[in-house]
């Protein structure tokens, strides 16, 4: 009995020798690699933990985004999807701009579309009922301002200026936001403008300024603030004013889609939009 004791104990003497040479070479041989414990631990626990690694949480997004927006949304998302681009190889935004009210209209007629970014919510009623049930959430504000040439050569001072018969008054198209917006501050303001003519969208209208076609505009705040020193702005009392909401609808839900989405919604989406003249919701 003592013999067999003893034969029992320097088995399992051997056998803990034997685990303990088996975890050293283990050891060595994960240095030998380059790997380290933190590394093979989460190797070893499989692709889920993996995933939840900072540095690859996206890194295994693909596939294009097609991203329909206002196009007063122009500078800022066209920035955007550039940096989201370069931190997400694999993926591609492509990026389309118009009337809010034309795109709404393209997506119920089947254009194809991943997101769409509205300048008012005005255009949502254009899209089919399964599109406006999708998730929305309001990425930026915006006003209105007069754009006039630069230093201002019609002596613009305010919205009433803008009935002088003898200016070149140019606004957008009654049936899109930003000429809806207009004919609105206008009304409220009891103005009767010189305009000459209506153009497709806010980019269209502000270009008949820049190009010395027109003496004033209405556009958006954030275009004046795009033009830079193209234009002279002269702002628009709150109390005349009217306030934007820019919706995102998100129409699809592949990874890629969802990823852009919660970008442009975040911070880095925020303080782009905020440079570019907008406000936060």
């Amino acid at each position: 009995m003592t013999r067999i004791r003893v034969a029992a104990g320097g088995l399992a003497h051997a056998a803990s020798a034997r685990a303990g040479l088996v975890l050293v070479v283990l050891a060595l041989a994960a240095c030998g690699s380059g790997a380290t414990p933190t590394t093979a631990a989460r190797d070893s626990a499989g692709p889920s933990a993996r995933a939840s690694s900072p540095s690859s949480a996206h890194s295994d997004l693909s596939g294009t985004v097609t991203v329909l927006a206002a196009a007063s949304l122009t500078e800022s998302f066209t920035a955007l999807a550039k940096t989201f681009e370069a931190a997400h190889p694999g993926v591609t935004v492509r990026l389309s701009f118009g009337s809010s009210t034309t795109l709404a209209q393209q997506i119920a007629q089947g254009a194809p579309a991943d997101l769409f970014a509205s300048a008012g919510t005005k255009a949502l009623d254009q899209l089919p009922a399964e599109a406006r049930a999708k998730p929305t959430a309001t990425l930026a504000t915006n006003s209105l301002e007069i754009a006039t040439p630069p230093g201002n050569p019609g002596r613009v001072s305010d919205l009433a200026s803008l009935a002088a018969p003898d200016l070149k008054v140019v606004l957008c198209a009654a049936t899109v936001p930003c000429g809806a917006a207009a004919d609105g501050i206008l009304t409220k303001a009891g103005v009767d403008a010189s305009v000459v003519s209506r153009e497709i969208d806010v980019r269209a209208t502000l270009a008949k300024v820049t190009l010395g076609e027109a003496d004033a505009a209405i556009v958006y705040r954030s275009d004046v603030r795009s033009a830079a020193d193209k234009v002279t702005g002269i702002e628009i009392p709150a109390a005349q004013n009217t306030v934007l909401g820019y919706p995102l609808v998100e129409l699809t839900s592949t990874p890629a889609t969802a990823a852009f989405a919660t970008y442009l919604k975040g911070a880095e989406g925020r303080k782009a939009l905020q440079a570019a003249g907008f406000e936060s919701p």
